[in-house]
């Protein structure tokens, strides 16, 4: 059977490796607070989450944080990828400032709050999450990558 439409259509298509793309904010206040969402399976975090098909992740990213926290951001930087290569999954970072809304719980977030960087670092208990929120809120503005697999 002939293939029509090229690339994007028919069984190539279909056959397609397939990733899952997610999209985070570590989003800051006007005073420099950060804000967490505190998810019911991985405890505190950054709000973010999967990209939907047909979706920018600049979108992607704004409306996870106020899906997940009734914060309304903007994206001020991209800041890199997060790859867990075992699992196929990328979660594209980026920094944000607060432009509105109010913190408030979803069915993804127990708790939402914004609380100073020192001791929101030792509130996530996830080392890979934790390091991504330093690797964005570090000096240097240069976009990472960085590459990981769970089962070594």
């Amino acid at each position: 059977m002939a293939e029509t439409g090229g690339w994007y259509q028919g069984q190539r298509w279909q056959a397609a490796p397939k990733h899952v793309l997610s999209a985070a904010v570590i989003v800051l206040n006007d005073t420099g607070e950060l804000l967490l969402v505190k998810s019911p399976s991985r405890g505190w975090e950054m709000p973010g989450g999967q990209v939907e098909q047909g979706e920018a992740l600049t979108t992607a990213a704004v409306r996870e944080v106020e899906e997940e926290s009734g914060i309304v951001c903007e994206i001020t930087r991209f800041c890199g990828i997060f790859q867990t290569v075992s699992r196929s999954i990328c979660n594209v970072l980026f920094l944000g400032r607060a432009v509105g809304g109010a913190p408030r719980t979803s069915a993804e977030s127990l708790e939402v709050g914004w609380f100073a960087v020192a001791d929101a670092l030792r509130m996530v208990t996830h080392e890979n999450f934790r390091q991504r929120i330093e690797r964005v809120l570090a000096a240097d503005p240069q976009a990472f990558l960085q590459e990981y697999d769970l089962l070594n």
